[in-house]
């Protein structure tokens, strides 16, 4: 067993009394990780409820909805299936089978709603955290930072987001509504470093306040790792028959809080690869490399303290330019027209506009995955749609502005060059000291700059109960979940 205690569990009884009484007050019960794992447990209280709540309301209802199940509507959804979209060979050019989760229909209508529920909620229901004096403060790059904020609204905390001024203003919009305070940092998607220092900052200002650093915090890794994985399992067992072979799940790095599910996966099926996606124009983890880019959402130029390296098998570069185009094609009329004439459906048309940016850079990643590999009809590989379009309506009119309208001429040769001309350049599959080199690169982030100790980043190559005994706080965590539902409901 690690001697690091990587989520603190130990309760603050005179916190949680606070804590426990504001949730009676604001009617607040808080959904266990089994739960948004299998929305069947959920009680049946609770579902008739929600067919009076909006997906995206600032209801406490909806910490039920954080989960992969929700059925695909924007008010009063029960649960269902995970939301899954299989491409088809006529818009991948591959024979093998890609599929992808979408997280479009999460609150806030990103996963990242959850990955802030890893962090936030284990320090709620011990008493770490009180709601009723302290801020909850969450740095990102986009989608974190408005999941935060959502959370801490259902939960009765105030916010301060955090994120690059650059970053596509409906995320800014949204914002104005649900955060108690937002703070713009200079720079785009790859300044993290102004980030953390204005965390360091705030940290020094004397306020009452906990920083949800996405990048740092076990309980983004855990949600991921538990829920995230656990769906891309439920997808898996419905497209696999007994020919498949599921070879490999792709994410953008990110916080690497989405790859985590990577790490469940190949428990269940030890012989596929993690590939780690990021842009080339900052290519980190391919190429110790920095640089701005615009596939928003998936910060950079740093190795995330939660990122489990030595698991990593794949580093794949892409071009920024690739997913620009790709989100023109799925949202404009003649890219939607000239995928119909190549073959693709309207089941996949219609869903199209479930891909953002750095889903679209997902699903080529794993299109470059399977040319790599030579993968055939029986392979499968998983991604992840961390959004969808809807928080790019700007930068779609942005593109137009720049470049003018995208017709058919602009359709043929994005599909010429951008689908059709996707090829296997900027892969590499990473050896031991491959990954021991991408590893090393934490220690100049998070040891010199962020306070961690030179002993934990060794563990973290060298201890392999590091990694494994996070998931044992599960069980424990729900068990606090429970306990804590019960003392608001007997106050």
């Amino acid at each position: 067993m690690s001697k690091y205690k990587l989520i603190d569990l130990t309760v603050d009884e005179a916190r949680l009394q606070r804590a426990v009484r504001r949730a009676k007050e604001r009617n607040i019960v808080i959904p266990t990780f089994a739960e948004m794992k299998n929305p069947k447990l959920i009680d049946e209280s609770v579902k008739k409820q929600l067919k009076n709540v909006g997906l995206w309301d600032v209801n406490p209802l909806n910490l039920f909805r954080i989960t992969w199940h929700n059925e695909p509507v924007e008010k009063g959804g029960g649960f269902g299936g995970v939301n899954y979209i299989e491409l088809p060979e006529q818009l991948t050019g591959v024979k093998a089978k890609i599929v992808v989760i979408s997280g479009k229909w999460f609150p806030t209508g990103a996963h990242k709603v959850g990955a802030a529920f890893g962090c936030l909620v284990p320090r709620l229901v011990t008493g770490q955290f009180d709601p009723t004096t302290q801020k909850a403060v969450w740095p990102s790059t986009g989608n974190y930072c408005r999941g935060g904020a959502y959370d801490s609204a259902l939960l009765a905390c105030d916010s301060i987001a955090i994120l690059p001024e650059g970053m596509s203003q409906e995320r800014f919009e949204w914002l104005k509504s649900v955060a108690g305070e937002t703070i713009k940092t200079p720079g785009t998607e790859s300044n993290v470093k102004e980030i953390f220092d204005k965390c360091w900052e705030l940290r020094r200002s004397g306020q009452d306040l906990m920083i949800f650093n996405q990048f740092e915090e076990f309980g983004n890794y855990l949600w991921h790792y538990e829920v995230t994985g656990s769906a891309i399992e439920e997808v898996l067992r419905l497209v696999m028959n007994e020919r498949s072979h599921f070879h490999g799940y792709v994410s953008c790095t990110g916080s690497a809080g989405t790859i985590a599910a990577g790490d469940y996966l190949k428990k269940l099926f030890p012989k596929c690869r993690i590939a780690a996606s990021e842009a080339l124009q900052c290519p980190t983890i391919y190429q110790n490399g920095f640089g701005a880019h615009r596939i928003e959402g998936i910060g950079d130029k740093h190795i995330p303290w939660i990122h489990n390296v030595k698991n990593t098998d794949v580093a794949i570069a892409i071009d920024d330019e690739i997913p620009m185009q790709w989100i023109r094609m799925f949202n404009e009329a003649e890219g939607l027209k000239l995928l119909k004439e190549k073959g693709v459906g309207s089941d996949v048309i219609d869903k199209l506009s479930w891909v953002g940016i750095s889903g679209a850079a997902n699903i080529i990643a794993a299109i470059k995955y399977a040319k790599y590999f030579e993968l055939k009809e029986n392979d499968v590989v998983v991604t992840i749609l961390t959004d969808s379009i809807s928080m790019y309506e700007s930068r779609l009119k942005e593109l137009n502005e720049e470049r003018g309208a995208f017709d058919a001429f602009a359709a043929h040769e994005a599909n010429a060059r951008y689908f059709d001309g996707i090829n296997i350049d900027y892969i590499k599959e990473l050896n031991y000291y491959d990954r021991k080199a991408v590893h090393n690169l934490k220690y100049y982030t998070w040891v010199e700059q962020q306070g961690k100790t030179y002993e934990e980043i060794l563990a973290q190559w060298d201890d392999d109960d590091y990694w494994t005994d996070i998931t044992k706080h599960t069980d424990e965590i729900d068990e606090l979940i429970k306990a804590f539902n019960k003392r608001v409901k007997e106050a």
